[in-house]
């Protein structure tokens, strides 16, 4: 598999197009991590460093979850503090009013049109998500000295909204950024930033528990955190990728069949129905949903009220470290994978598509029968699939707290950041592989 990876990679770097829009990723990569370091105005670094070394604020669930999909910018507490989570949570939102709305599901019927205006509801709602969640951080900042308390009246006025202006227009240049990405590069431009943030953290993130290790003067604990590392992350690639491509082939057969003048003789195709059909979407979904009573609760954290100090605990303190926490991300993934599923991928059109080209499946009749058969193999695969992802999103961070604590790495990367960068790097060399063999076939008509 990486021996395929890296010759598509070699091939697509020879072709002028696609060596130009790979290139085109990587500067956006270099924005994004230059971005990353540029702190918001009035920032007190010695404060900030304070804050995220804190046994009971930097070591939280929340932060680090924060911290990672921020590529460390949240710890810089940079312009791109707020990541893409924003526009994350807005997608997630807009994607259940279609549902619900019938004014939005028609809208999204009417094509490149529809897309267009819906993803124009999102861009704005993004932006009204990324100024309350820039207000929320800048409340608890405040609270501990990152960001300075000494203003008043005007000054302090303009301070709070030149802070909540900035971070708002960071995560509306990483949305920008991401379409770019999507539109002049190559892949998703969201997942790939997402995937920059996470892998960017990685050698640093790994060397630190080095230099923990060696400076305890444990010359073999240094040589167990390097094997537990290589061992756990071989471990995790190799089964995601399995799982990825893993698949569910349904036999189609053609009858012989005339087209004008033309005869087709009859042949069998294949329906490929994927375990993981809904990718990493899941993971990110359940995610921004378990951050938002965190993030509100951050903000009640110096609020004297009885009921925000008790709002604070359990969402704030207990929920992010506790069996609940694991429990409600693994109920929440399951069932973002059937809803996922279930908006991606619809048997009814399967069926009358395959009753209108003359396809139909052995011992099967077409129409309502051959629906209800791929719904039933369809059900399958999901509960797999479903299984697959809250394992692979729970089990690597319960190992970390209970049993591999002194391994910040194995947090880093624990399944829910390796899930997204195999599944983003699977999904962008494949769409790499398919744009080379679209130049060859045009190469070939020409």
């Amino acid at each position: 598999m990486n021996e395929k990876i890296l010759t598509v990679f070699a091939n697509a770097m020879q072709v002028p197009d696609l060596r130009r829009r790979i290139l085109f990723v990587f500067g956006m990569f270099l924005l994004f991590v230059f971005g990353a370091h540029i702190p918001v105005p009035g920032t007190n670094a010695a404060q900030l460093i304070s804050f995220f070394e804190g046994g009971d604020t930097g070591g939280s669930t929340l932060f680090a979850l924060l911290d990672v999909f921020s590529g460390g910018a949240l710890k810089q507490f940079s312009i791109f503090a707020l990541g893409v989570m924003p526009y994350i949570n807005a997608s997630i939102i807009f994607n259940l009013l279609v549902v619900i709305i019938p004014q939005l599901e028609e809208l999204q019927k009417e094509g490149e049109s529809g897309r267009k205006a819906i993803q124009q509801y999102v861009r704005t709602s993004t932006v009204v998500l990324a100024a309350f969640q820039a207000a929320g951080l800048l409340t608890l900042f405040r609270g501990y000295g990152v960001i300075s308390s000494d203003l008043t009246g005007f000054a302090y006025g303009f301070n709070v909204a030149l802070i909540v202006a900035t971070m708002t227009a960071g995560t509306f240049l990483l949305m920008w950024i991401g379409e770019l990405i999507t539109e002049h590069g190559v892949g998703n431009g969201i997942s790939l930033i997402i995937f920059a943030g996470i892998i960017s953290r990685i050698p640093l993130t790994f060397l630190q528990d080095l230099s923990t290790a060696y400076t305890k003067g444990e010359e073999a604990e240094v040589v167990k955190t390097i094997f537990l590392f290589a061992l756990l992350s071989v471990g995790m690639i190799w089964c995601i990728t399995f799982m990825h491509l893993a698949e569910r082939r349904i036999p189609i057969h053609y009858a012989r069949r005339q087209v004008g003048r033309r005869f087709y003789e009859s042949h069998t195709h294949y329906l490929p129905l994927k375990v993981n059909m809904a990718g990493v979407i899941p993971i990110i979904f359940a995610i921004s949903v378990l951050l938002i009573p965190s993030t509100i609760a951050s903000v009640f954290q110096n609020n004297p009220n009885s009921f925000a100090q008790g709002f604070y605990y359990i969402f704030g303190q207990w929920f992010m470290n506790s069996w609940a926490y694991y429990a409600a991300y693994a109920i929440l993934t399951i069932i973002f994978t059937y809803f996922y599923t279930a908006v991606t991928f619809n048997p009814k059109d399967i069926a009358e598509n395959l009753k209108k080209n003359g396809g139909y499946i052995q011992g099967v009749r077409p129409g309502p029968r051959t629906e209800a058969y791929i719904s039933r193999i369809l059900e399958r695969t999901t509960f797999l699939g479903a299984l697959y992802l809250a394992g692979v999103a729970v089990i690597p961070s319960i190992l970390y707290f209970y049993w591999f604590s002194n391994l910040s790495t194995l947090n880093l990367i624990g399944g829910t950041s390796i899930l997204i960068m195999v599944g983003v790097a699977l999904d962008t060399v494949r769409e790499l592989d398919a744009r080379l063999t679209m130049l060859k076939y045009e190469s070939a008509l020409t």
